[in-house]
């Protein structure tokens, strides 16, 4: 059985994220659907992926959005959170010939926005990247 819009979008996503020589500069392959534990910092890790999904007469597509994850513990503070966010939106932001994702094709990657917070523990910065992306199945 082929994945469905989630997972195929999100392997197809890690793809391009790890195969990125600027996002592989700064947390190599750390990008998770769930990180290990000890987690060595910094890393990428998927947030949520709504899709929603729209049905036409010749087509069965969805407009998915989707969150990932910079998480950072550098002595920097937020910079390092923040830097990672920038350079996930470079990475994939209208890159939709760099993404592929089995199954379907890929029609619009859009950046949406960034939010750079603190962690509840004081120890660290989360970035939250969001992208809306729109696919349709292939035949």
């Amino acid at each position: 059985m082929a994945d469905g819009f989630i997972l195929a979008l999100q392997k197809g996503l890690r793809a391009a994220l790890v195969a990125d020589t600027d996002i592989s500069a700064i947390v190599s392959t750390r990008v998770y659907d769930e990180p290990p534990q000890p987690v060595v910092f910094p890393y990428i890790r998927f947030g949520d992926i709504s899709p929603n999904v729209f049905d036409t007469d010749t087509t069965l597509g969805a407009l998915v959005d989707v969150s990932i994850q910079a998480h950072s513990r550098s002595a920097s503070g937020r910079v390092e959170a923040a830097q990672m966010a920038e350079t996930v939106r470079a990475a994939l932001h209208r890159q939709e010939a760099s993404v592929t994702v089995a199954g379907h094709n890929l029609v619009e990657l859009i950046f949406e926005g960034i939010l750079v917070t603190t962690d509840t523990d004081g120890r660290g910065h989360t970035a939250v990247v969001s992208l809306q992306a729109m696919l349709e199945e292939t035949a």
